[in-house]
């Protein structure tokens, strides 16, 4: 062993630094050997163990003394193992000052070009480039680190201006801000506030120490490069503080114009100011106005438009005979979705309109076609012809309704499954994927255990519980075991029985489990949850014990639902193998069988009873029993209350508006204990602070539970849709799947799409869309409960206005008007009448979002041609000024024909 070994294992970096600089390079050179054995060593070692970490510190720097070559000697002075324990900037800078200046310039430039994330030391490549006199390097991880060096010494704005006016490479670093890739970490202290760097580089610019011609057009080139969503709260700042003088602004005519169309809101609207100024001085020509105002006016930001037609009447006046040029960009505005806007942009044709020919006329009138039909009328008027557009017959387009997909047969090789496997665990897959791949996996256990284990080995590389010696937390007992909450997602059950078919849990572990089943709260998903995961206890359990030939409950549809004669068949395989039949599986089974279809029902219960078995029987019995209604829409003197054939019963929780469920008999009766919870009351008051049902991924599967009974299912996933609008937090992805089960939609499928429409987020709102689409394509939409119960929510405050116009408008621009129309038709009198009621000071909140509310309804009356009356409309149609509210209010009153009183 080395004496520099020895030095590097006691941890003493002076000792390391006192013999590398006296070794020769030969000598240092055989020292590697030793050392890379000590840093595999040191790998096993925990950092905190005792005295660990100064040894680290000491190889940090052995290691970057002898190694010879640039390249190696970089790629140890950045490594990830070493990264919390190096040695000092200093020590290191010593070690290395013996070298030549190409090679420290290399090592410095190597160390630059590593990722943000190595966490190189900004005084280490500093202090090379320094020893070297090379050119600094403009990369992310020097700029940034140059950018936190010099933040982390500033204490004001006087003082950060004096330190940069001490960098030898100011202008170059200062270049490399705006070629910034990413701008990370450094992003708050290149925001202007403590570390005032924009006024403090502007600073330096008015004093000549940066060039400002070079400072502006770097500014100018960042921003139309754009970047991450908030790069421009950074770069916009440096050049506002540069405030450009008119000449300055007058050479970028082409760059304001590109900010103007392209760049973000507070960008194109710095931008467009600057533009502005540009033209009411008579610095932009009218081509040049109308090529910025084509990129503005199609923008969405109604602010941003309604500026550009407020400067555009303002040159039009100015300069009349600019109206050839300039009112065929102003028509642009006739497509905008906000109807004030499409009017402002009209106003400025019928003020013009008269210094065009008839050539210029008609491209305006085609562009009119865009406006709604009562501004047609008057774009017809103003360019002189009978008539704008076509006559349109109204056609309402709603999506094909989906079709159920039938389940491929269980993969046919335990090959096969594996990579069925393989792709499930790495995502969760639909209903489908899993069932199928849960069937085949019984099915091969059963077949050819020893063959199935050797197929899946590579599978079983990557699972936390397959390892020789797994760690002691948590324990694959305890996972899996009855101090478990439960199966949180598919993969979790699949990853049960996986660890069971190697032998990783316990027999009685998997008893116990099939016994009491998992450790959890009472919360309104729980008879969902304990039935998907009372059946996958039972594989497990039966996979170690007595193992099934086949699964009774994989559905034949990828909804879930089951085919009679299909539960038959696999009935009778199981009487000709005398095989036992799992109960938790045929209880399964029985809850996904089609009842709905008596002919197939009835034939299959007579070969079911002929089986002699008691499975037999029970399934016959099922099968010709009738099922309750529930659902159903109750007469509106019910609606808070239950009847016998229907135990839905609406609640109130604060501003929720929720439903509980009464007893469901049958979902008791002879089925096992795990079971009966779905059929128990529901109330809106069970406890939810502990429940561990968090992950989304679950839910297609309890809709797989229930397929013909999907309000029972709907009722408990109701809290969760209600905390998407009220909490904002995440949850409506099942919607659409909600939507394409079978069963009745009733009170609680209908506030499941209610609140989803209300939902904070916008993918929420997007799912909520979809099953309000898929609802109407299958006929089972029941448009006057749906927008009752969402004229409700907004009047309680459950759902914002604004929101649920966000998601109308959606629905509507995929041709959906007349249904999106009739949801809105008995979702505005309860809003409406709250304005009208409201005092003065609660009238603004009362208001807010209900005009673009009304815009949406308008747009959908006006498509589809509606006619009749909204209770409290008038009143609100009758509010002076010209608030979105009352504007829009007008509108509607004027497109659904109701006359204006006297």
């Amino acid at each position: 062993m080395t004496t520099l070994t020895e030095a590097v294992r006691a941890g003493s970096t002076a000792d390391v630094l006192r013999l590398v600089t006296d070794m020769p390079a030969a000598q240092r050179r055989a020292c590697l050997g030793e050392l890379k054995e000590l840093r595999t060593e040191l790998r096993g070692v925990p950092v905190w163990e005792n005295g660990a970490e100064r040894v680290r510190r000491a190889l940090h720097l052995a290691g970057a003394a002898c190694h010879t070559g640039a390249a190696s000697a970089a790629a140890w002075l950045a490594a990830g193992d070493m990264r919390w324990s190096q040695a000092p900037t200093d020590a290191l800078l010593r070690a290395l000052e013996c070298r030549d200046a190409a090679w420290l310039a290399d090592v410095a430039h190597r160390l630059a070009q590593r990722p943000l994330s190595a966490r190189v030391r900004y005084e280490l490549m500093a202090g090379l480039v320094s020893r070297a006199g090379c050119e600094v390097p403009v990369t992310d991880a020097y700029v940034i680190g140059w950018v936190r060096h010099i933040s982390g010494r500033s204490l004001s704005r006087d003082g950060m201006a004096d330190l940069l006016r001490r960098e030898p490479h100011l202008a170059r670093l200062v270049g490399g801000v705006f070629t910034l890739s990413d701008v990370g970490e450094a992003r708050w202290l290149l925001d202007e506030g403590p570390g005032w760097w924009q006024s403090s580089v502007a600073a330096l610019a008015g004093e000549g120490l940066l060039d400002r011609t070079s400072l502006i057009d770097a500014c100018v080139a960042r921003l139309l490069r754009g970047g991450g969503p908030t790069d421009h709260r950074t770069f916009l700042p440096f050049l506002t503080e540069l405030a450009l003088t008119r000449e300055e602004e007058r050479a970028r005519i082409a760059d304001w114009t590109a900010l103007a169309r392209d760049a973000a809101s507070p960008v194109a609207s710095h931008a467009q100011t600057v533009l502005t100024a540009l033209a009411l001085d008579g610095d932009l020509t009218t081509r040049q106005l109308a090529q910025a105002s084509a990129g503005l006016l199609f923008r969405a930001e109604k602010k941003l438009v309604r500026a550009q037609l407020v400067l555009l009447a303002k040159v039009l006046s100015r300069t009349p005979s600019s109206a050839a040029e300039l009112l065929p960009v102003v028509a642009q505005a006739f497509g905008h979705e906000d109807t004030q806007v499409q009017e402002r942009a009209l106003k400025l044709v019928e003020r013009h309109a008269e210094r065009l020919d008839s050539a210029e006329r008609g491209e305006l009138v085609t562009a009119a076609d865009q406006l709604t039909p009562a501004l047609r009328t008057r774009a017809a008027a103003a360019l002189g012809v009978a008539a704008v557009g076509s006559e349109e017959v109204f056609e309402e387009v709603l999506p094909p309704a989906p079709e159920p997909v039938r389940l491929e047969p269980a993969p046919a090789t335990a090959a096969e499954l594996a990579e069925e496997l393989s792709a499930l665990l790495v995502s969760d897959g639909d209903v489908a994927a899993f069932e199928r791949a849960l069937d085949g996996l019984v099915r091969h256990a059963y077949e050819d255990a020893d063959a199935l284990r050797e197929a899946l080995a590579p599978v079983l590389a990557r699972r936390w519980w397959a390892a020789d010696e797994p760690r002691q937390w948590p324990r694959v007992d305890d996972m899996f075991g009855t101090t478990r909450y439960g199966t949180v997602d598919a993969r979790d059950g699949l990853d049960l029985l996986l660890a069971t078919l190697h032998g990783k849990v316990s027999t009685a572990t998997l008893h116990a489990a099939v016994r009491q089943g998992p450790n959890e709260h009472e919360c309104a998903h729980s008879g969902l949850a304990r039935v998907f995961d009372a059946r996958l206890r039972e594989v497990a359990y039966r996979l170690r014990t007595e193992p099934l030939p086949l699964l009774l409950a994989t559905p034949t549809w990828g909804t879930g639902l089951l085919e009679p004669a299909e539960l038959v068949d696999r009935l009778t395989e199981y009487r000709r193998l005398d095989a036992r039949v799992g109960a938790a599986d045929f209880a399964q089974a029985l809850l996904r069988v089609r009842r709905t279809d008596r002919a197939a029902a009835g034939e299959a219960a007579a070969r079911a009873k002929a089986l002699g078995t008691r499975e037999g029987g029970r399934l016959a019995r099922w099968l010709t029993t009738g099922t309750p209604a529930l659902g159903g829409r109750l007469a509106h003197g019910l609606r808070t209350g239950t009847t016998a054939a229907d135990p839905v019963r609406r609640r109130t929780k604060g501003v929720r508006i929720l439903v509980e469920l009464g007893e469901v008999p049958e979902l008791r009766a002879g089925f096992p204990q795990e079971f009966g919870r779905l059929g128990r009351p529901l109330s809106v008051f069970t406890d939810r602070r502990h429940c561990a049902h968090w992950n989304e991924a679950i839910r297609p599967h309890w809709l797989a539970v229930l397929p013909e009974r999907r309000e029972l299912v709907a009722a408990r996933l109701l809290p969760d849709l209600a905390a998407t609008a009220v909490d904002d937090e995440r949850g409506a992805a099942a919607l659409p799947l909600l939507a394409e089960a079978d069963g009745a939609a009733g009170e609680a499928v209908h506030l499941c799409v209610a609140y989803g429409l209300g939902a904070r987020h916008h993918e929420d709102r997007l799912a909520a869309v979809d099953a309000l689409l898929v609802l109407a394509a299958r006929g089972q939409l029941d448009a006057v409960r749906l927008g009752t119960d969402l004229g409700e929510l907004v009047g309680r405050g459950a759902v914002k206005a604004r929101r649920l116009a966000e998601s109308a408008r959606t629905g509507a621009a995929t041709g959906a008007h007349a249904t999106v129309w009739e949801v809105l038709r008995h979702a505005l009198p309860v809003p409406l009448a709250g304005l009208a009621t409201a005092r003065p000071e609660a009238a603004a909140v009362a208001a807010r979002g209900l005009g673009d509310l009304l815009a949406v309804a308008a747009e959908c009356a006006e498509r589809c041609g509606a006619r009749g009356d909204v209770p409290h409309l008038p009143e609100t149609a009758d509010r002076a000024g010209s608030s979105r509210l009352a504007t829009q209010a007008r509108r509607l009153r004027d497109a659904l024909g109701v006359e204006v009183a006297a």
